[in-house]
């Protein structure tokens, strides 16, 4: 019988391997509790008034560029996400007044969710 540590999902649990006869795979046996899957988040609800701004890929807010009040043309970056290393620009989609920002830095998006709104 031979211990191992083995790490899932940041979770450690210390298994015991036996190997029985020398033609037969080993056995395992986890000594420790399976951790519980882990429950899916329920979509954000963003609320706001005029055009949203929206993701076009999952990811998380980086930094906010914008503020509310800010005026912003058709393109101008609102929020950058970070996605698998790289920076994405999250764009104003019209011209307008930006009436509200609904996510903070560190906050995780998902595609096609609003971020902000333009007035």
């Amino acid at each position: 019988m031979e211990t191992y540590i083995v790490r899932v999902n940041g979770t450690e649990f210390e298994v015991e391997v036996e190997k029985v006869g020398s033609d037969t795979a080993p056995t395992f046996a986890a000594t420790a509790p399976a951790a519980p899957a882990p429950k899916a988040a329920a979509p954000k609800k963003a609320a706001g008034k005029g055009e949203p701004v929206i993701c076009g890929t999952a990811g998380k807010v980086f930094k906010v560029v914008a503020k509310e009040g800010d005026a912003v043309k058709s393109g101008d970056t609102v929020i950058i996400l970070e996605a698998m290393k790289m920076e994405i620009p999250v764009v104003a989609p019209k011209d307008g007044t930006v009436s509200s920002i609904v996510v903070k830095e560190g906050d995780s998006t998902t595609a096609g969710q609003a971020v902000a709104y333009i007035g």
